[in-house]
């Protein structure tokens, strides 16, 4: 009976190793050891309004590669990254690449306040309903940061909180697009 069980055990668990695999890609990058099935498509244009006002689109729209940094003033993680990367993006000049972050899921106030903590000085949308977030990109977390061509076609996506070295390296490589 016993080795009916390991046998069993064993069957379950390659057969969740060959969803997760096919679930992925079966593929890793070298950013953060995971992949997404986003890199290589393209993503639909869209608008939403600016945490500071008025409406920001999807930088591809007009012909600029772009950096889409998702994250909430809720979230643990994006509470390290956010004063690190927007440190970064005050003392390195990203142009042509086009940095947006997307505040989503998120209470106005709340991410407003987050915003002007850190010294955000990009442009910040406000996905209150996660409509981008989760309905575009079906993230279901954050913080994701998305590396876009001037095309709108996904080149990385970095998981989780990105350090300051991935996200140089990114708009690095998107400048020599």
């Amino acid at each position: 009976m016993m080795f009916v069980s390991l046998g069993l055990g064993t069957v379950v668990a390659i057969a969740l190793i060959a969803v997760v695999s096919v679930l992925t890609g079966g593929k890793a990058t070298p950013n953060n050891g995971t992949t997404s099935a986003l890199v290589g498509t393209h993503v639909k244009n869209f608008s939403l309004g600016g945490l500071n006002g008025g409406i920001l689109h999807a930088p591809w729209t007009s012909g600029r590669a772009s950096v889409l940094i998702f994250f909430a003033s809720w979230c643990g993680p994006c509470k390290s990254e956010m004063p690190k990367v927007a440190a970064y993006l005050r003392t390195h000049d990203p142009s042509p690449v086009e940095v947006l972050g997307i505040d989503a899921n998120d209470e106005r106030g709340a991410a407003q306040d987050f915003v002007n903590k850190d010294g955000v000085n990009f442009p910040v949308a406000f996905d209150a309903n996660g409509t981008v977030t989760s309905g575009v990109f079906s993230f279901l977390t954050v913080p994701e940061t998305v590396f876009l061509n001037a095309k709108g076609v996904v080149t990385r996506v970095y998981f989780g909180a990105i350090p300051v070295k991935e996200l140089s390296q990114g708009i690095k490589s998107l400048k020599s697009l």
